[in-house]
């Protein structure tokens, strides 16, 4: 190596010049300057060999040796080569909520305003082998927790393996590629509560298996599954299908200018659709019923004794559009469900749409997923956040047929007009502040009107003759939330 040669010759120039041996002409003299020169320069090749395998050894160790993550996207661990990982991320929403005219009575919000804990989520996901993703999220938030016989406590655990771009595989309990809103994380979506299309007619959560994947560079996305099945806006348990029949369920979303440079980059449009048959009883019905805007009182709910006897197809064409610090998503949903009171049979349509903006005033890019704030913020004053102010109008619309069968009786009604409104419209505004990628407060106020269903009592029992019946109160909200995500 040269840096030896020089080290030898510095070496040799320092023992010809030294004093005592200037005026050295005997030749064993010479032999002995020659021995140590040579034992100089062995020694030097020994320290840079030395040299040599401690980086060889730092850098095999650095090749097997797990690497520590920590940042805004969560704590981690993976393999020195990447191809396995895991990540520990959590989520937790804490709300103060404010009811007017709850269950149509123009004082039951005192009852149940206040604070709530409305989600709290421990996440933990990883890779194995760069190709088997897998995800496990408890639920510990509205009452919720792991051993609970009504509703789930897994939200979600499921491996989506990624064999190519244009060919993935997910298995477990996971989001059905259905709902556009629904897909969009918790921690993302712009409003404290998400709209009638997510929460009263798309499925939430379903057990089954998709494939999926990215075609076209990545401008189509396309999904092709089979579930269980859930009754509209529904979250599955984790036990075993009590139905026979299957749900099918097929999306196809595309962002066909994705990589030009112009306003259409940030448009995207698509259409989700659903299969199912099921049979119920009346005493186990498969049927839905539909929660108001702000998601603690019913608006519409079947009979007793009226039961799911057939067919549930729905249909949902969707889209969203980002353009700089602006955004909007529409969605529209509608489910045919063939229903059965036992003696008598129909098929009801029913449906919702939405339509919501976003503006972000600190001048951020908009997107369908996570707000990062130019300027976090800092209590000395380095910087505000991102504020963003929201609106939207939607609508829930029930089939006129489910009121109604030719009969004058109660009881051979799908559903009561007294008790039931037909369709429940709600108009939000709100503003949303982030501290920073993981710090978020937001206020939503929403105000819902319905179309009759107000003929009831502080029993809750139905009172009145089928005509001339009173549209149920105006539900109004005032929502705020404190959100941790990371």
């Amino acid at each position: 190596m040269q840096y030896k040669k020089i080290v030898s010759t510095l070496v040799l120039a320092g023992v010809i010049a030294s004093p005592t041996i200037v005026f050295a002409n005997d030749s064993t003299e010479l032999e002995d300057l020659r021995a140590l020169v040579q034992e100089l320069d062995q020694k030097v090749k020994v320290l840079a060999r030395k040299g040599e395998v401690a980086e060889e050894d730092a850098s095999a160790a650095k090749k097997t040796s797990p690497v520590v993550k920590a940042s805004e996207d969560g704590f981690g661990l993976q393999s020195a080569d990447g191809n396995f990982k895991i990540k520990l991320r959590g989520l937790l929403q804490v709300d103060e909520r404010n009811y007017r005219n709850v269950n149509g009575l123009a004082n039951d919000g005192k009852n149940i305003s206040g604070f709530d804990l409305r989600r709290i989520r421990p996440i933990i996901e990883g890779t194995l082998y760069d190709i088997y993703d897998f995800r496990f999220t408890p639920e510990f938030g509205e009452s919720k927790t792991a051993n609970s016989t009504s509703t789930s406590g897994i939200v979600d655990a499921y491996v989506d393996a990624r064999f190519n771009p244009w060919f993935q595989v997910k298995a477990g309990k996971f989001k059905p590629y259905v709902g556009l809103e629904r897909l969009q994380s918790a921690s993302d979506i712009k409003f404290i509560e998400r709209s009638y299309v997510s929460n009263n007619i798309l499925p939430n959560r379903d057990l089954g298996a998709a494939i999926h994947g990215d075609i076209l560079d990545g401008k189509v996305n396309y999904s092709v599954g089979i579930y269980n099945g859930v009754v509209d806006g529904g979250d599955t348990t984790t036990s075993q299908d009590n139905n026979n029949d299957k749900d099918y369920a097929v999306r196809v979303f595309t962002t066909p200018f994705k990589d030009s440079v112009n306003a259409l980059a940030g448009l995207g449009f698509g259409l989700a659709a659903t299969h199912g048959n099921f049979k119920g009883t009346s005493a186990a019905s498969g049927l839905p019923s539909y929660k108001t805007a702000g998601q603690e009182s019913n608006f519409f709910a079947y009979s007793s004794g009226v039961f799911g006897s057939g067919d549930r197809d729905r249909i949902s064409p969707q889209a969203y559009y980002y353009f700089g610090p602006f955004g909007l998503i529409a969605e529209y949903a509608r489910v045919s469900q063939d229903v059965s009171n036992g003696t008598k049979a129909a098929s009801l349509d029913n449906d919702g749409w939405q339509i919501a903006a976003s503006y972000l005033l600190t001048g951020e890019d908009a997107s369908f997923g996570k707000v990062k704030p130019n300027q976090p913020f800092s209590s000395n004053g380095g910087g505000w956040g991102a504020w963003e102010l929201v609106a939207r109008y939607q609508e829930n619309n029930i089939d006129s047929g489910a009121f109604s069968t030719g009969s004058t009786a109660a009881a051979t009604r799908f559903a009561d007009p007294r008790i039931n409104a037909r369709s429940a419209k709600s108009w939000a505004a709100g503003v949303n502040w982030y501290l920073n990628q993981n710090v978020k407060l937001a206020l939503d106020v929403e105000d819902t009107s319905f179309d009759g269903g107000g003929n009831v009592t502080a029993a809750g029992a139905a009172t009145g003759s089928f005509t001339n019946i009173a549209n149920r109160p105006d539900e109004r909200t005032l929502f705020t939330r404190l959100q941790l995500s990371y």
